[in-house]
C-alpha cells in the first residue's frame, strides 16, 4: 500500500476541515454567552468550557493540513503547493498552541498566517484540479483573502466595516471559504483524478 498518494492527501485534507467545522459548531453551542456575531473564533480558545476542545481542534487542522500538503508534494512533486500548505499549517498549529489570551501575544500573527495561506492554498493547489473546480477553488480563495484586510481594519479600529455581520461574521468570511474548499478538494483528491501540470 502506497502512503504518498493523492487520495491519502485528500483524506487528510477533508478530515482536517471536517473535524474543525464540527468541533467549532460544538464549541459555539457550549460556550456561555458566545456570539457568532460579536466574538472572534479564537475567543473559544479562552473560555474555560471550550478552550481545550477548540485549541486541540485548531492544532489538529494545522497538523493535518501540513501533512496533507506533504503527502500531496510527495505524490505530485510540486514544491510550491507544499510551501503554502506548510505555511497555513504552521499558522494554525501556532494559533492552537498559543491561545488568544496568552501573554506571549503572537496568537494573532499565527492566525493571520493560517487565514492567509490556507486561502492561498485554495488558489495554488486548486489550479491543479480540472474545470470547474479550478475556478471554484480560485473564487473561494479570493473570497477569503478579500476579507483579510477587512478584518485587519476592524481589529485596528481604523474602520468599522462589519455592518450587519459583526466581527465574528467577518472572521468567518475568511475561514469558511477555505474550509469548504478543503472539504471539496479533499474529496476530489480521494477520487484520484488526473491533475493538471
Amino acid at each position: 500500500m502506497k502512503l504518498f498518494t493523492k487520495s491519502n492527501s485528500g483524506y487528510l485534507l477533508a478530515l482536517a476541515a471536517g473535524q474543525f467545522l464540527v468541533l467549532l459548531m460544538l464549541a459555539e453551542s457550549i460556550a456561555p454567552d458566545y456570539s457568532m456575531h460579536t466574538n472572534a473564533i479564537s475567543d473559544l480558545g479562552t473560555i474555560a468550557e471550550t478552550e481545550l476542545l477548540f485549541n486541540t481542534s485548531l492544532f489538529l487542522i494545522g497538523l493535518l493540513n501540513f501533512a496533507a500538503g506533504y503527502v500531496l508534494f510527495k505524490s505530485i512533486g510540486d514544491r510550491k503547493v507544499f510551501i503554502v500548505f506548510a505555511l497555513g499549517g504552521i499558522g494554525a498549529i501556532g494559533a492552537g498552541l498559543i491561545p488568544l489570551d496568552s501573554p506571549i501575544g503572537v496568537h494573532g500573527l499565527f492566525a493571520l498566517f493560517a487565514f492567509v495561506f490556507i486561502n492561498v492554498e485554495a488558489m495554488v493547489a486548486g489550479r491543479l484540479a480540472q474545470f470547474p473546480l479550478d475556478r471554484i477553488s480560485l473564487l473561494l480563495g479570493v473570497l477569503g483573502i478579500i476579507f483579510v484586510p477587512v478584518m485587519i481594519m476592524v481589529d485596528s479600529g481604523s474602520l468599522d466595516v462589519t455592518g450587519s455581520i459583526g466581527h465574528g461574521g467577518v472572521e468567518r468570511m475568511i475561514a469558511f471559504p477555505c474550509l469548504i474548499w478543503m472539504l471539496v478538494f479533499g474529496g476530489y483528491l480521494v477520487s484520484s483524478p488526473e491533475l493538471k501540470k
